[in-house]
């Protein structure tokens, strides 16, 4: 095990590295900076910009040195915990993203919470209980999920929600507390809002978790542990739980490194819709911009959870099905 771990870590730092490079340099593909795209936008407006102003702020911010300069030093940065400076807010990164990936978990986790609680009960019971009258409506209702646009029931829900509740439409809070501090007060609001961009996030991942559970748990109540579980007497509860259940949990572990990235970065396309003040519309808006190490610093933070994130559900699986071997190359 300490072999594995150890080799997996120094796997780790060049796939980072790399994908910083890539990260880096896709961010400067498209032709200008954040600058150049700011004075282009100021002359549209008809407004005058003295050009000695922009080379001025070229300097200070290392816009004028070379690629290769700009990313050595956006990288020296990243290592020493300094992500940058955002171009757009006028602030260093950590201080853009702080408040917004507390809110972001916030959401995203009450989600996951969400989708597991409902997917889970849901899936075990359609495939105990294969081609009966509760699986086909389950089955129908699980379509009709997949089916619906997020964007389409966040507008419903936000509807209903201020129809209903009067909650205020937008956001994931009261307008009256925005930048104040948390009190209990602020809390109860957030509670009030957060039904809704949970229950539109939430809907098509746990469809599509009824769907995978299902299918796997029918897969591997067919095979002859089981069978042979019930036959020296253990309940069928607790052979479903202890042998079946546990075997089709792999996919879901496996999950792990795509769901801690998840967690941040949220359904950007539903954020919008909902105003929610998430980090989606945050890294949509700092590609549109350009805010180059706004959105370099926030792609490598994602990239960095999803090789973690991998490196934990491997770990997992390996504990959670002893068939896996983490030294790779079965016994014969």
């Amino acid at each position: 095990m300490l072999g594995y771990i150890t080799r997996r870590i120094l796997v780790m730092v060049p796939t980072l590295i790399a994908i910083s490079v890539i990260t880096f340099v896709i961010i400067q593909l498209p032709p200008g900076d954040y600058l150049s795209t700011m004075l282009a936008e100021l002359q549209s407006q008809g407004e005058k910009v003295d050009p000695a102003r922009i080379e001025a702020l070229k300097i200070q911010y290392g816009l004028d040195k070379t690629m290769v300069e700009q990313y050595f030093l956006w990288a020296f940065g990243l290592l020493h915990g300094d992500f940058g400076f955002s171009f757009e807010y006028q602030l260093p990164v950590t201080d853009v993203v702080g408040d917004r990936v507390f809110l972001t978990v916030v959401l995203n986790f009450s989600t996951i919470v969400f989708i597991w609680l409902i997917s889970f009960p849901i899936g075990i019971y359609s495939a105990t209980r294969q081609y009966s009258i509760g699986d086909y409506g389950l089955t129908f209702i699980g379509f009709i999920g997949l089916a619906t646009p997020n964007f389409l029931l966040a507008l419903v829900l936000l509807y209903f929600a201020n129809v209903w509740f009067g909650t205020s439409i937008g956001g994931l809070m009261d307008p009256s507390y925005i930048d104040k501090p948390w009190t209990f007060d602020k809390i109860v609001s957030v509670l009030e809002h957060l039904w809704v961009p949970v229950v539109v996030i939430g809907t098509s991942g746990t469809a599509a978790m009824i769907r995978r559970l299902r299918a796997n748990l029918l897969d591997e109540l067919q095979k002859q542990y089981y069978v042979t579980a019930k036959a020296k007497g253990l309940g069928p509860f607790r052979a479903l739980i202890k042998y079946p259940l546990r075997m089709s949990l792999n996919p879901f572990v496996a999950d792990i490194g795509n769901m801690l990235p998840q967690v941040i970065s949220g359904s950007a396309v539903v954020s919008m819709v909902l105003s929610l003040p998430t980090t989606g519309p945050m890294l949509i808006e700092a590609l549109r911009s350009q805010d180059m190490y706004l959105a370099g610093s926030f792609l490598m933070f994602l990239a960095m959870l999803t090789v973690f994130g991998m490196f934990i559900s491997d770990l997992a699986l390996a504990w959670l099905d002893p068939r896996i071997r983490l030294g790779g190359g079965a016994n014969r």
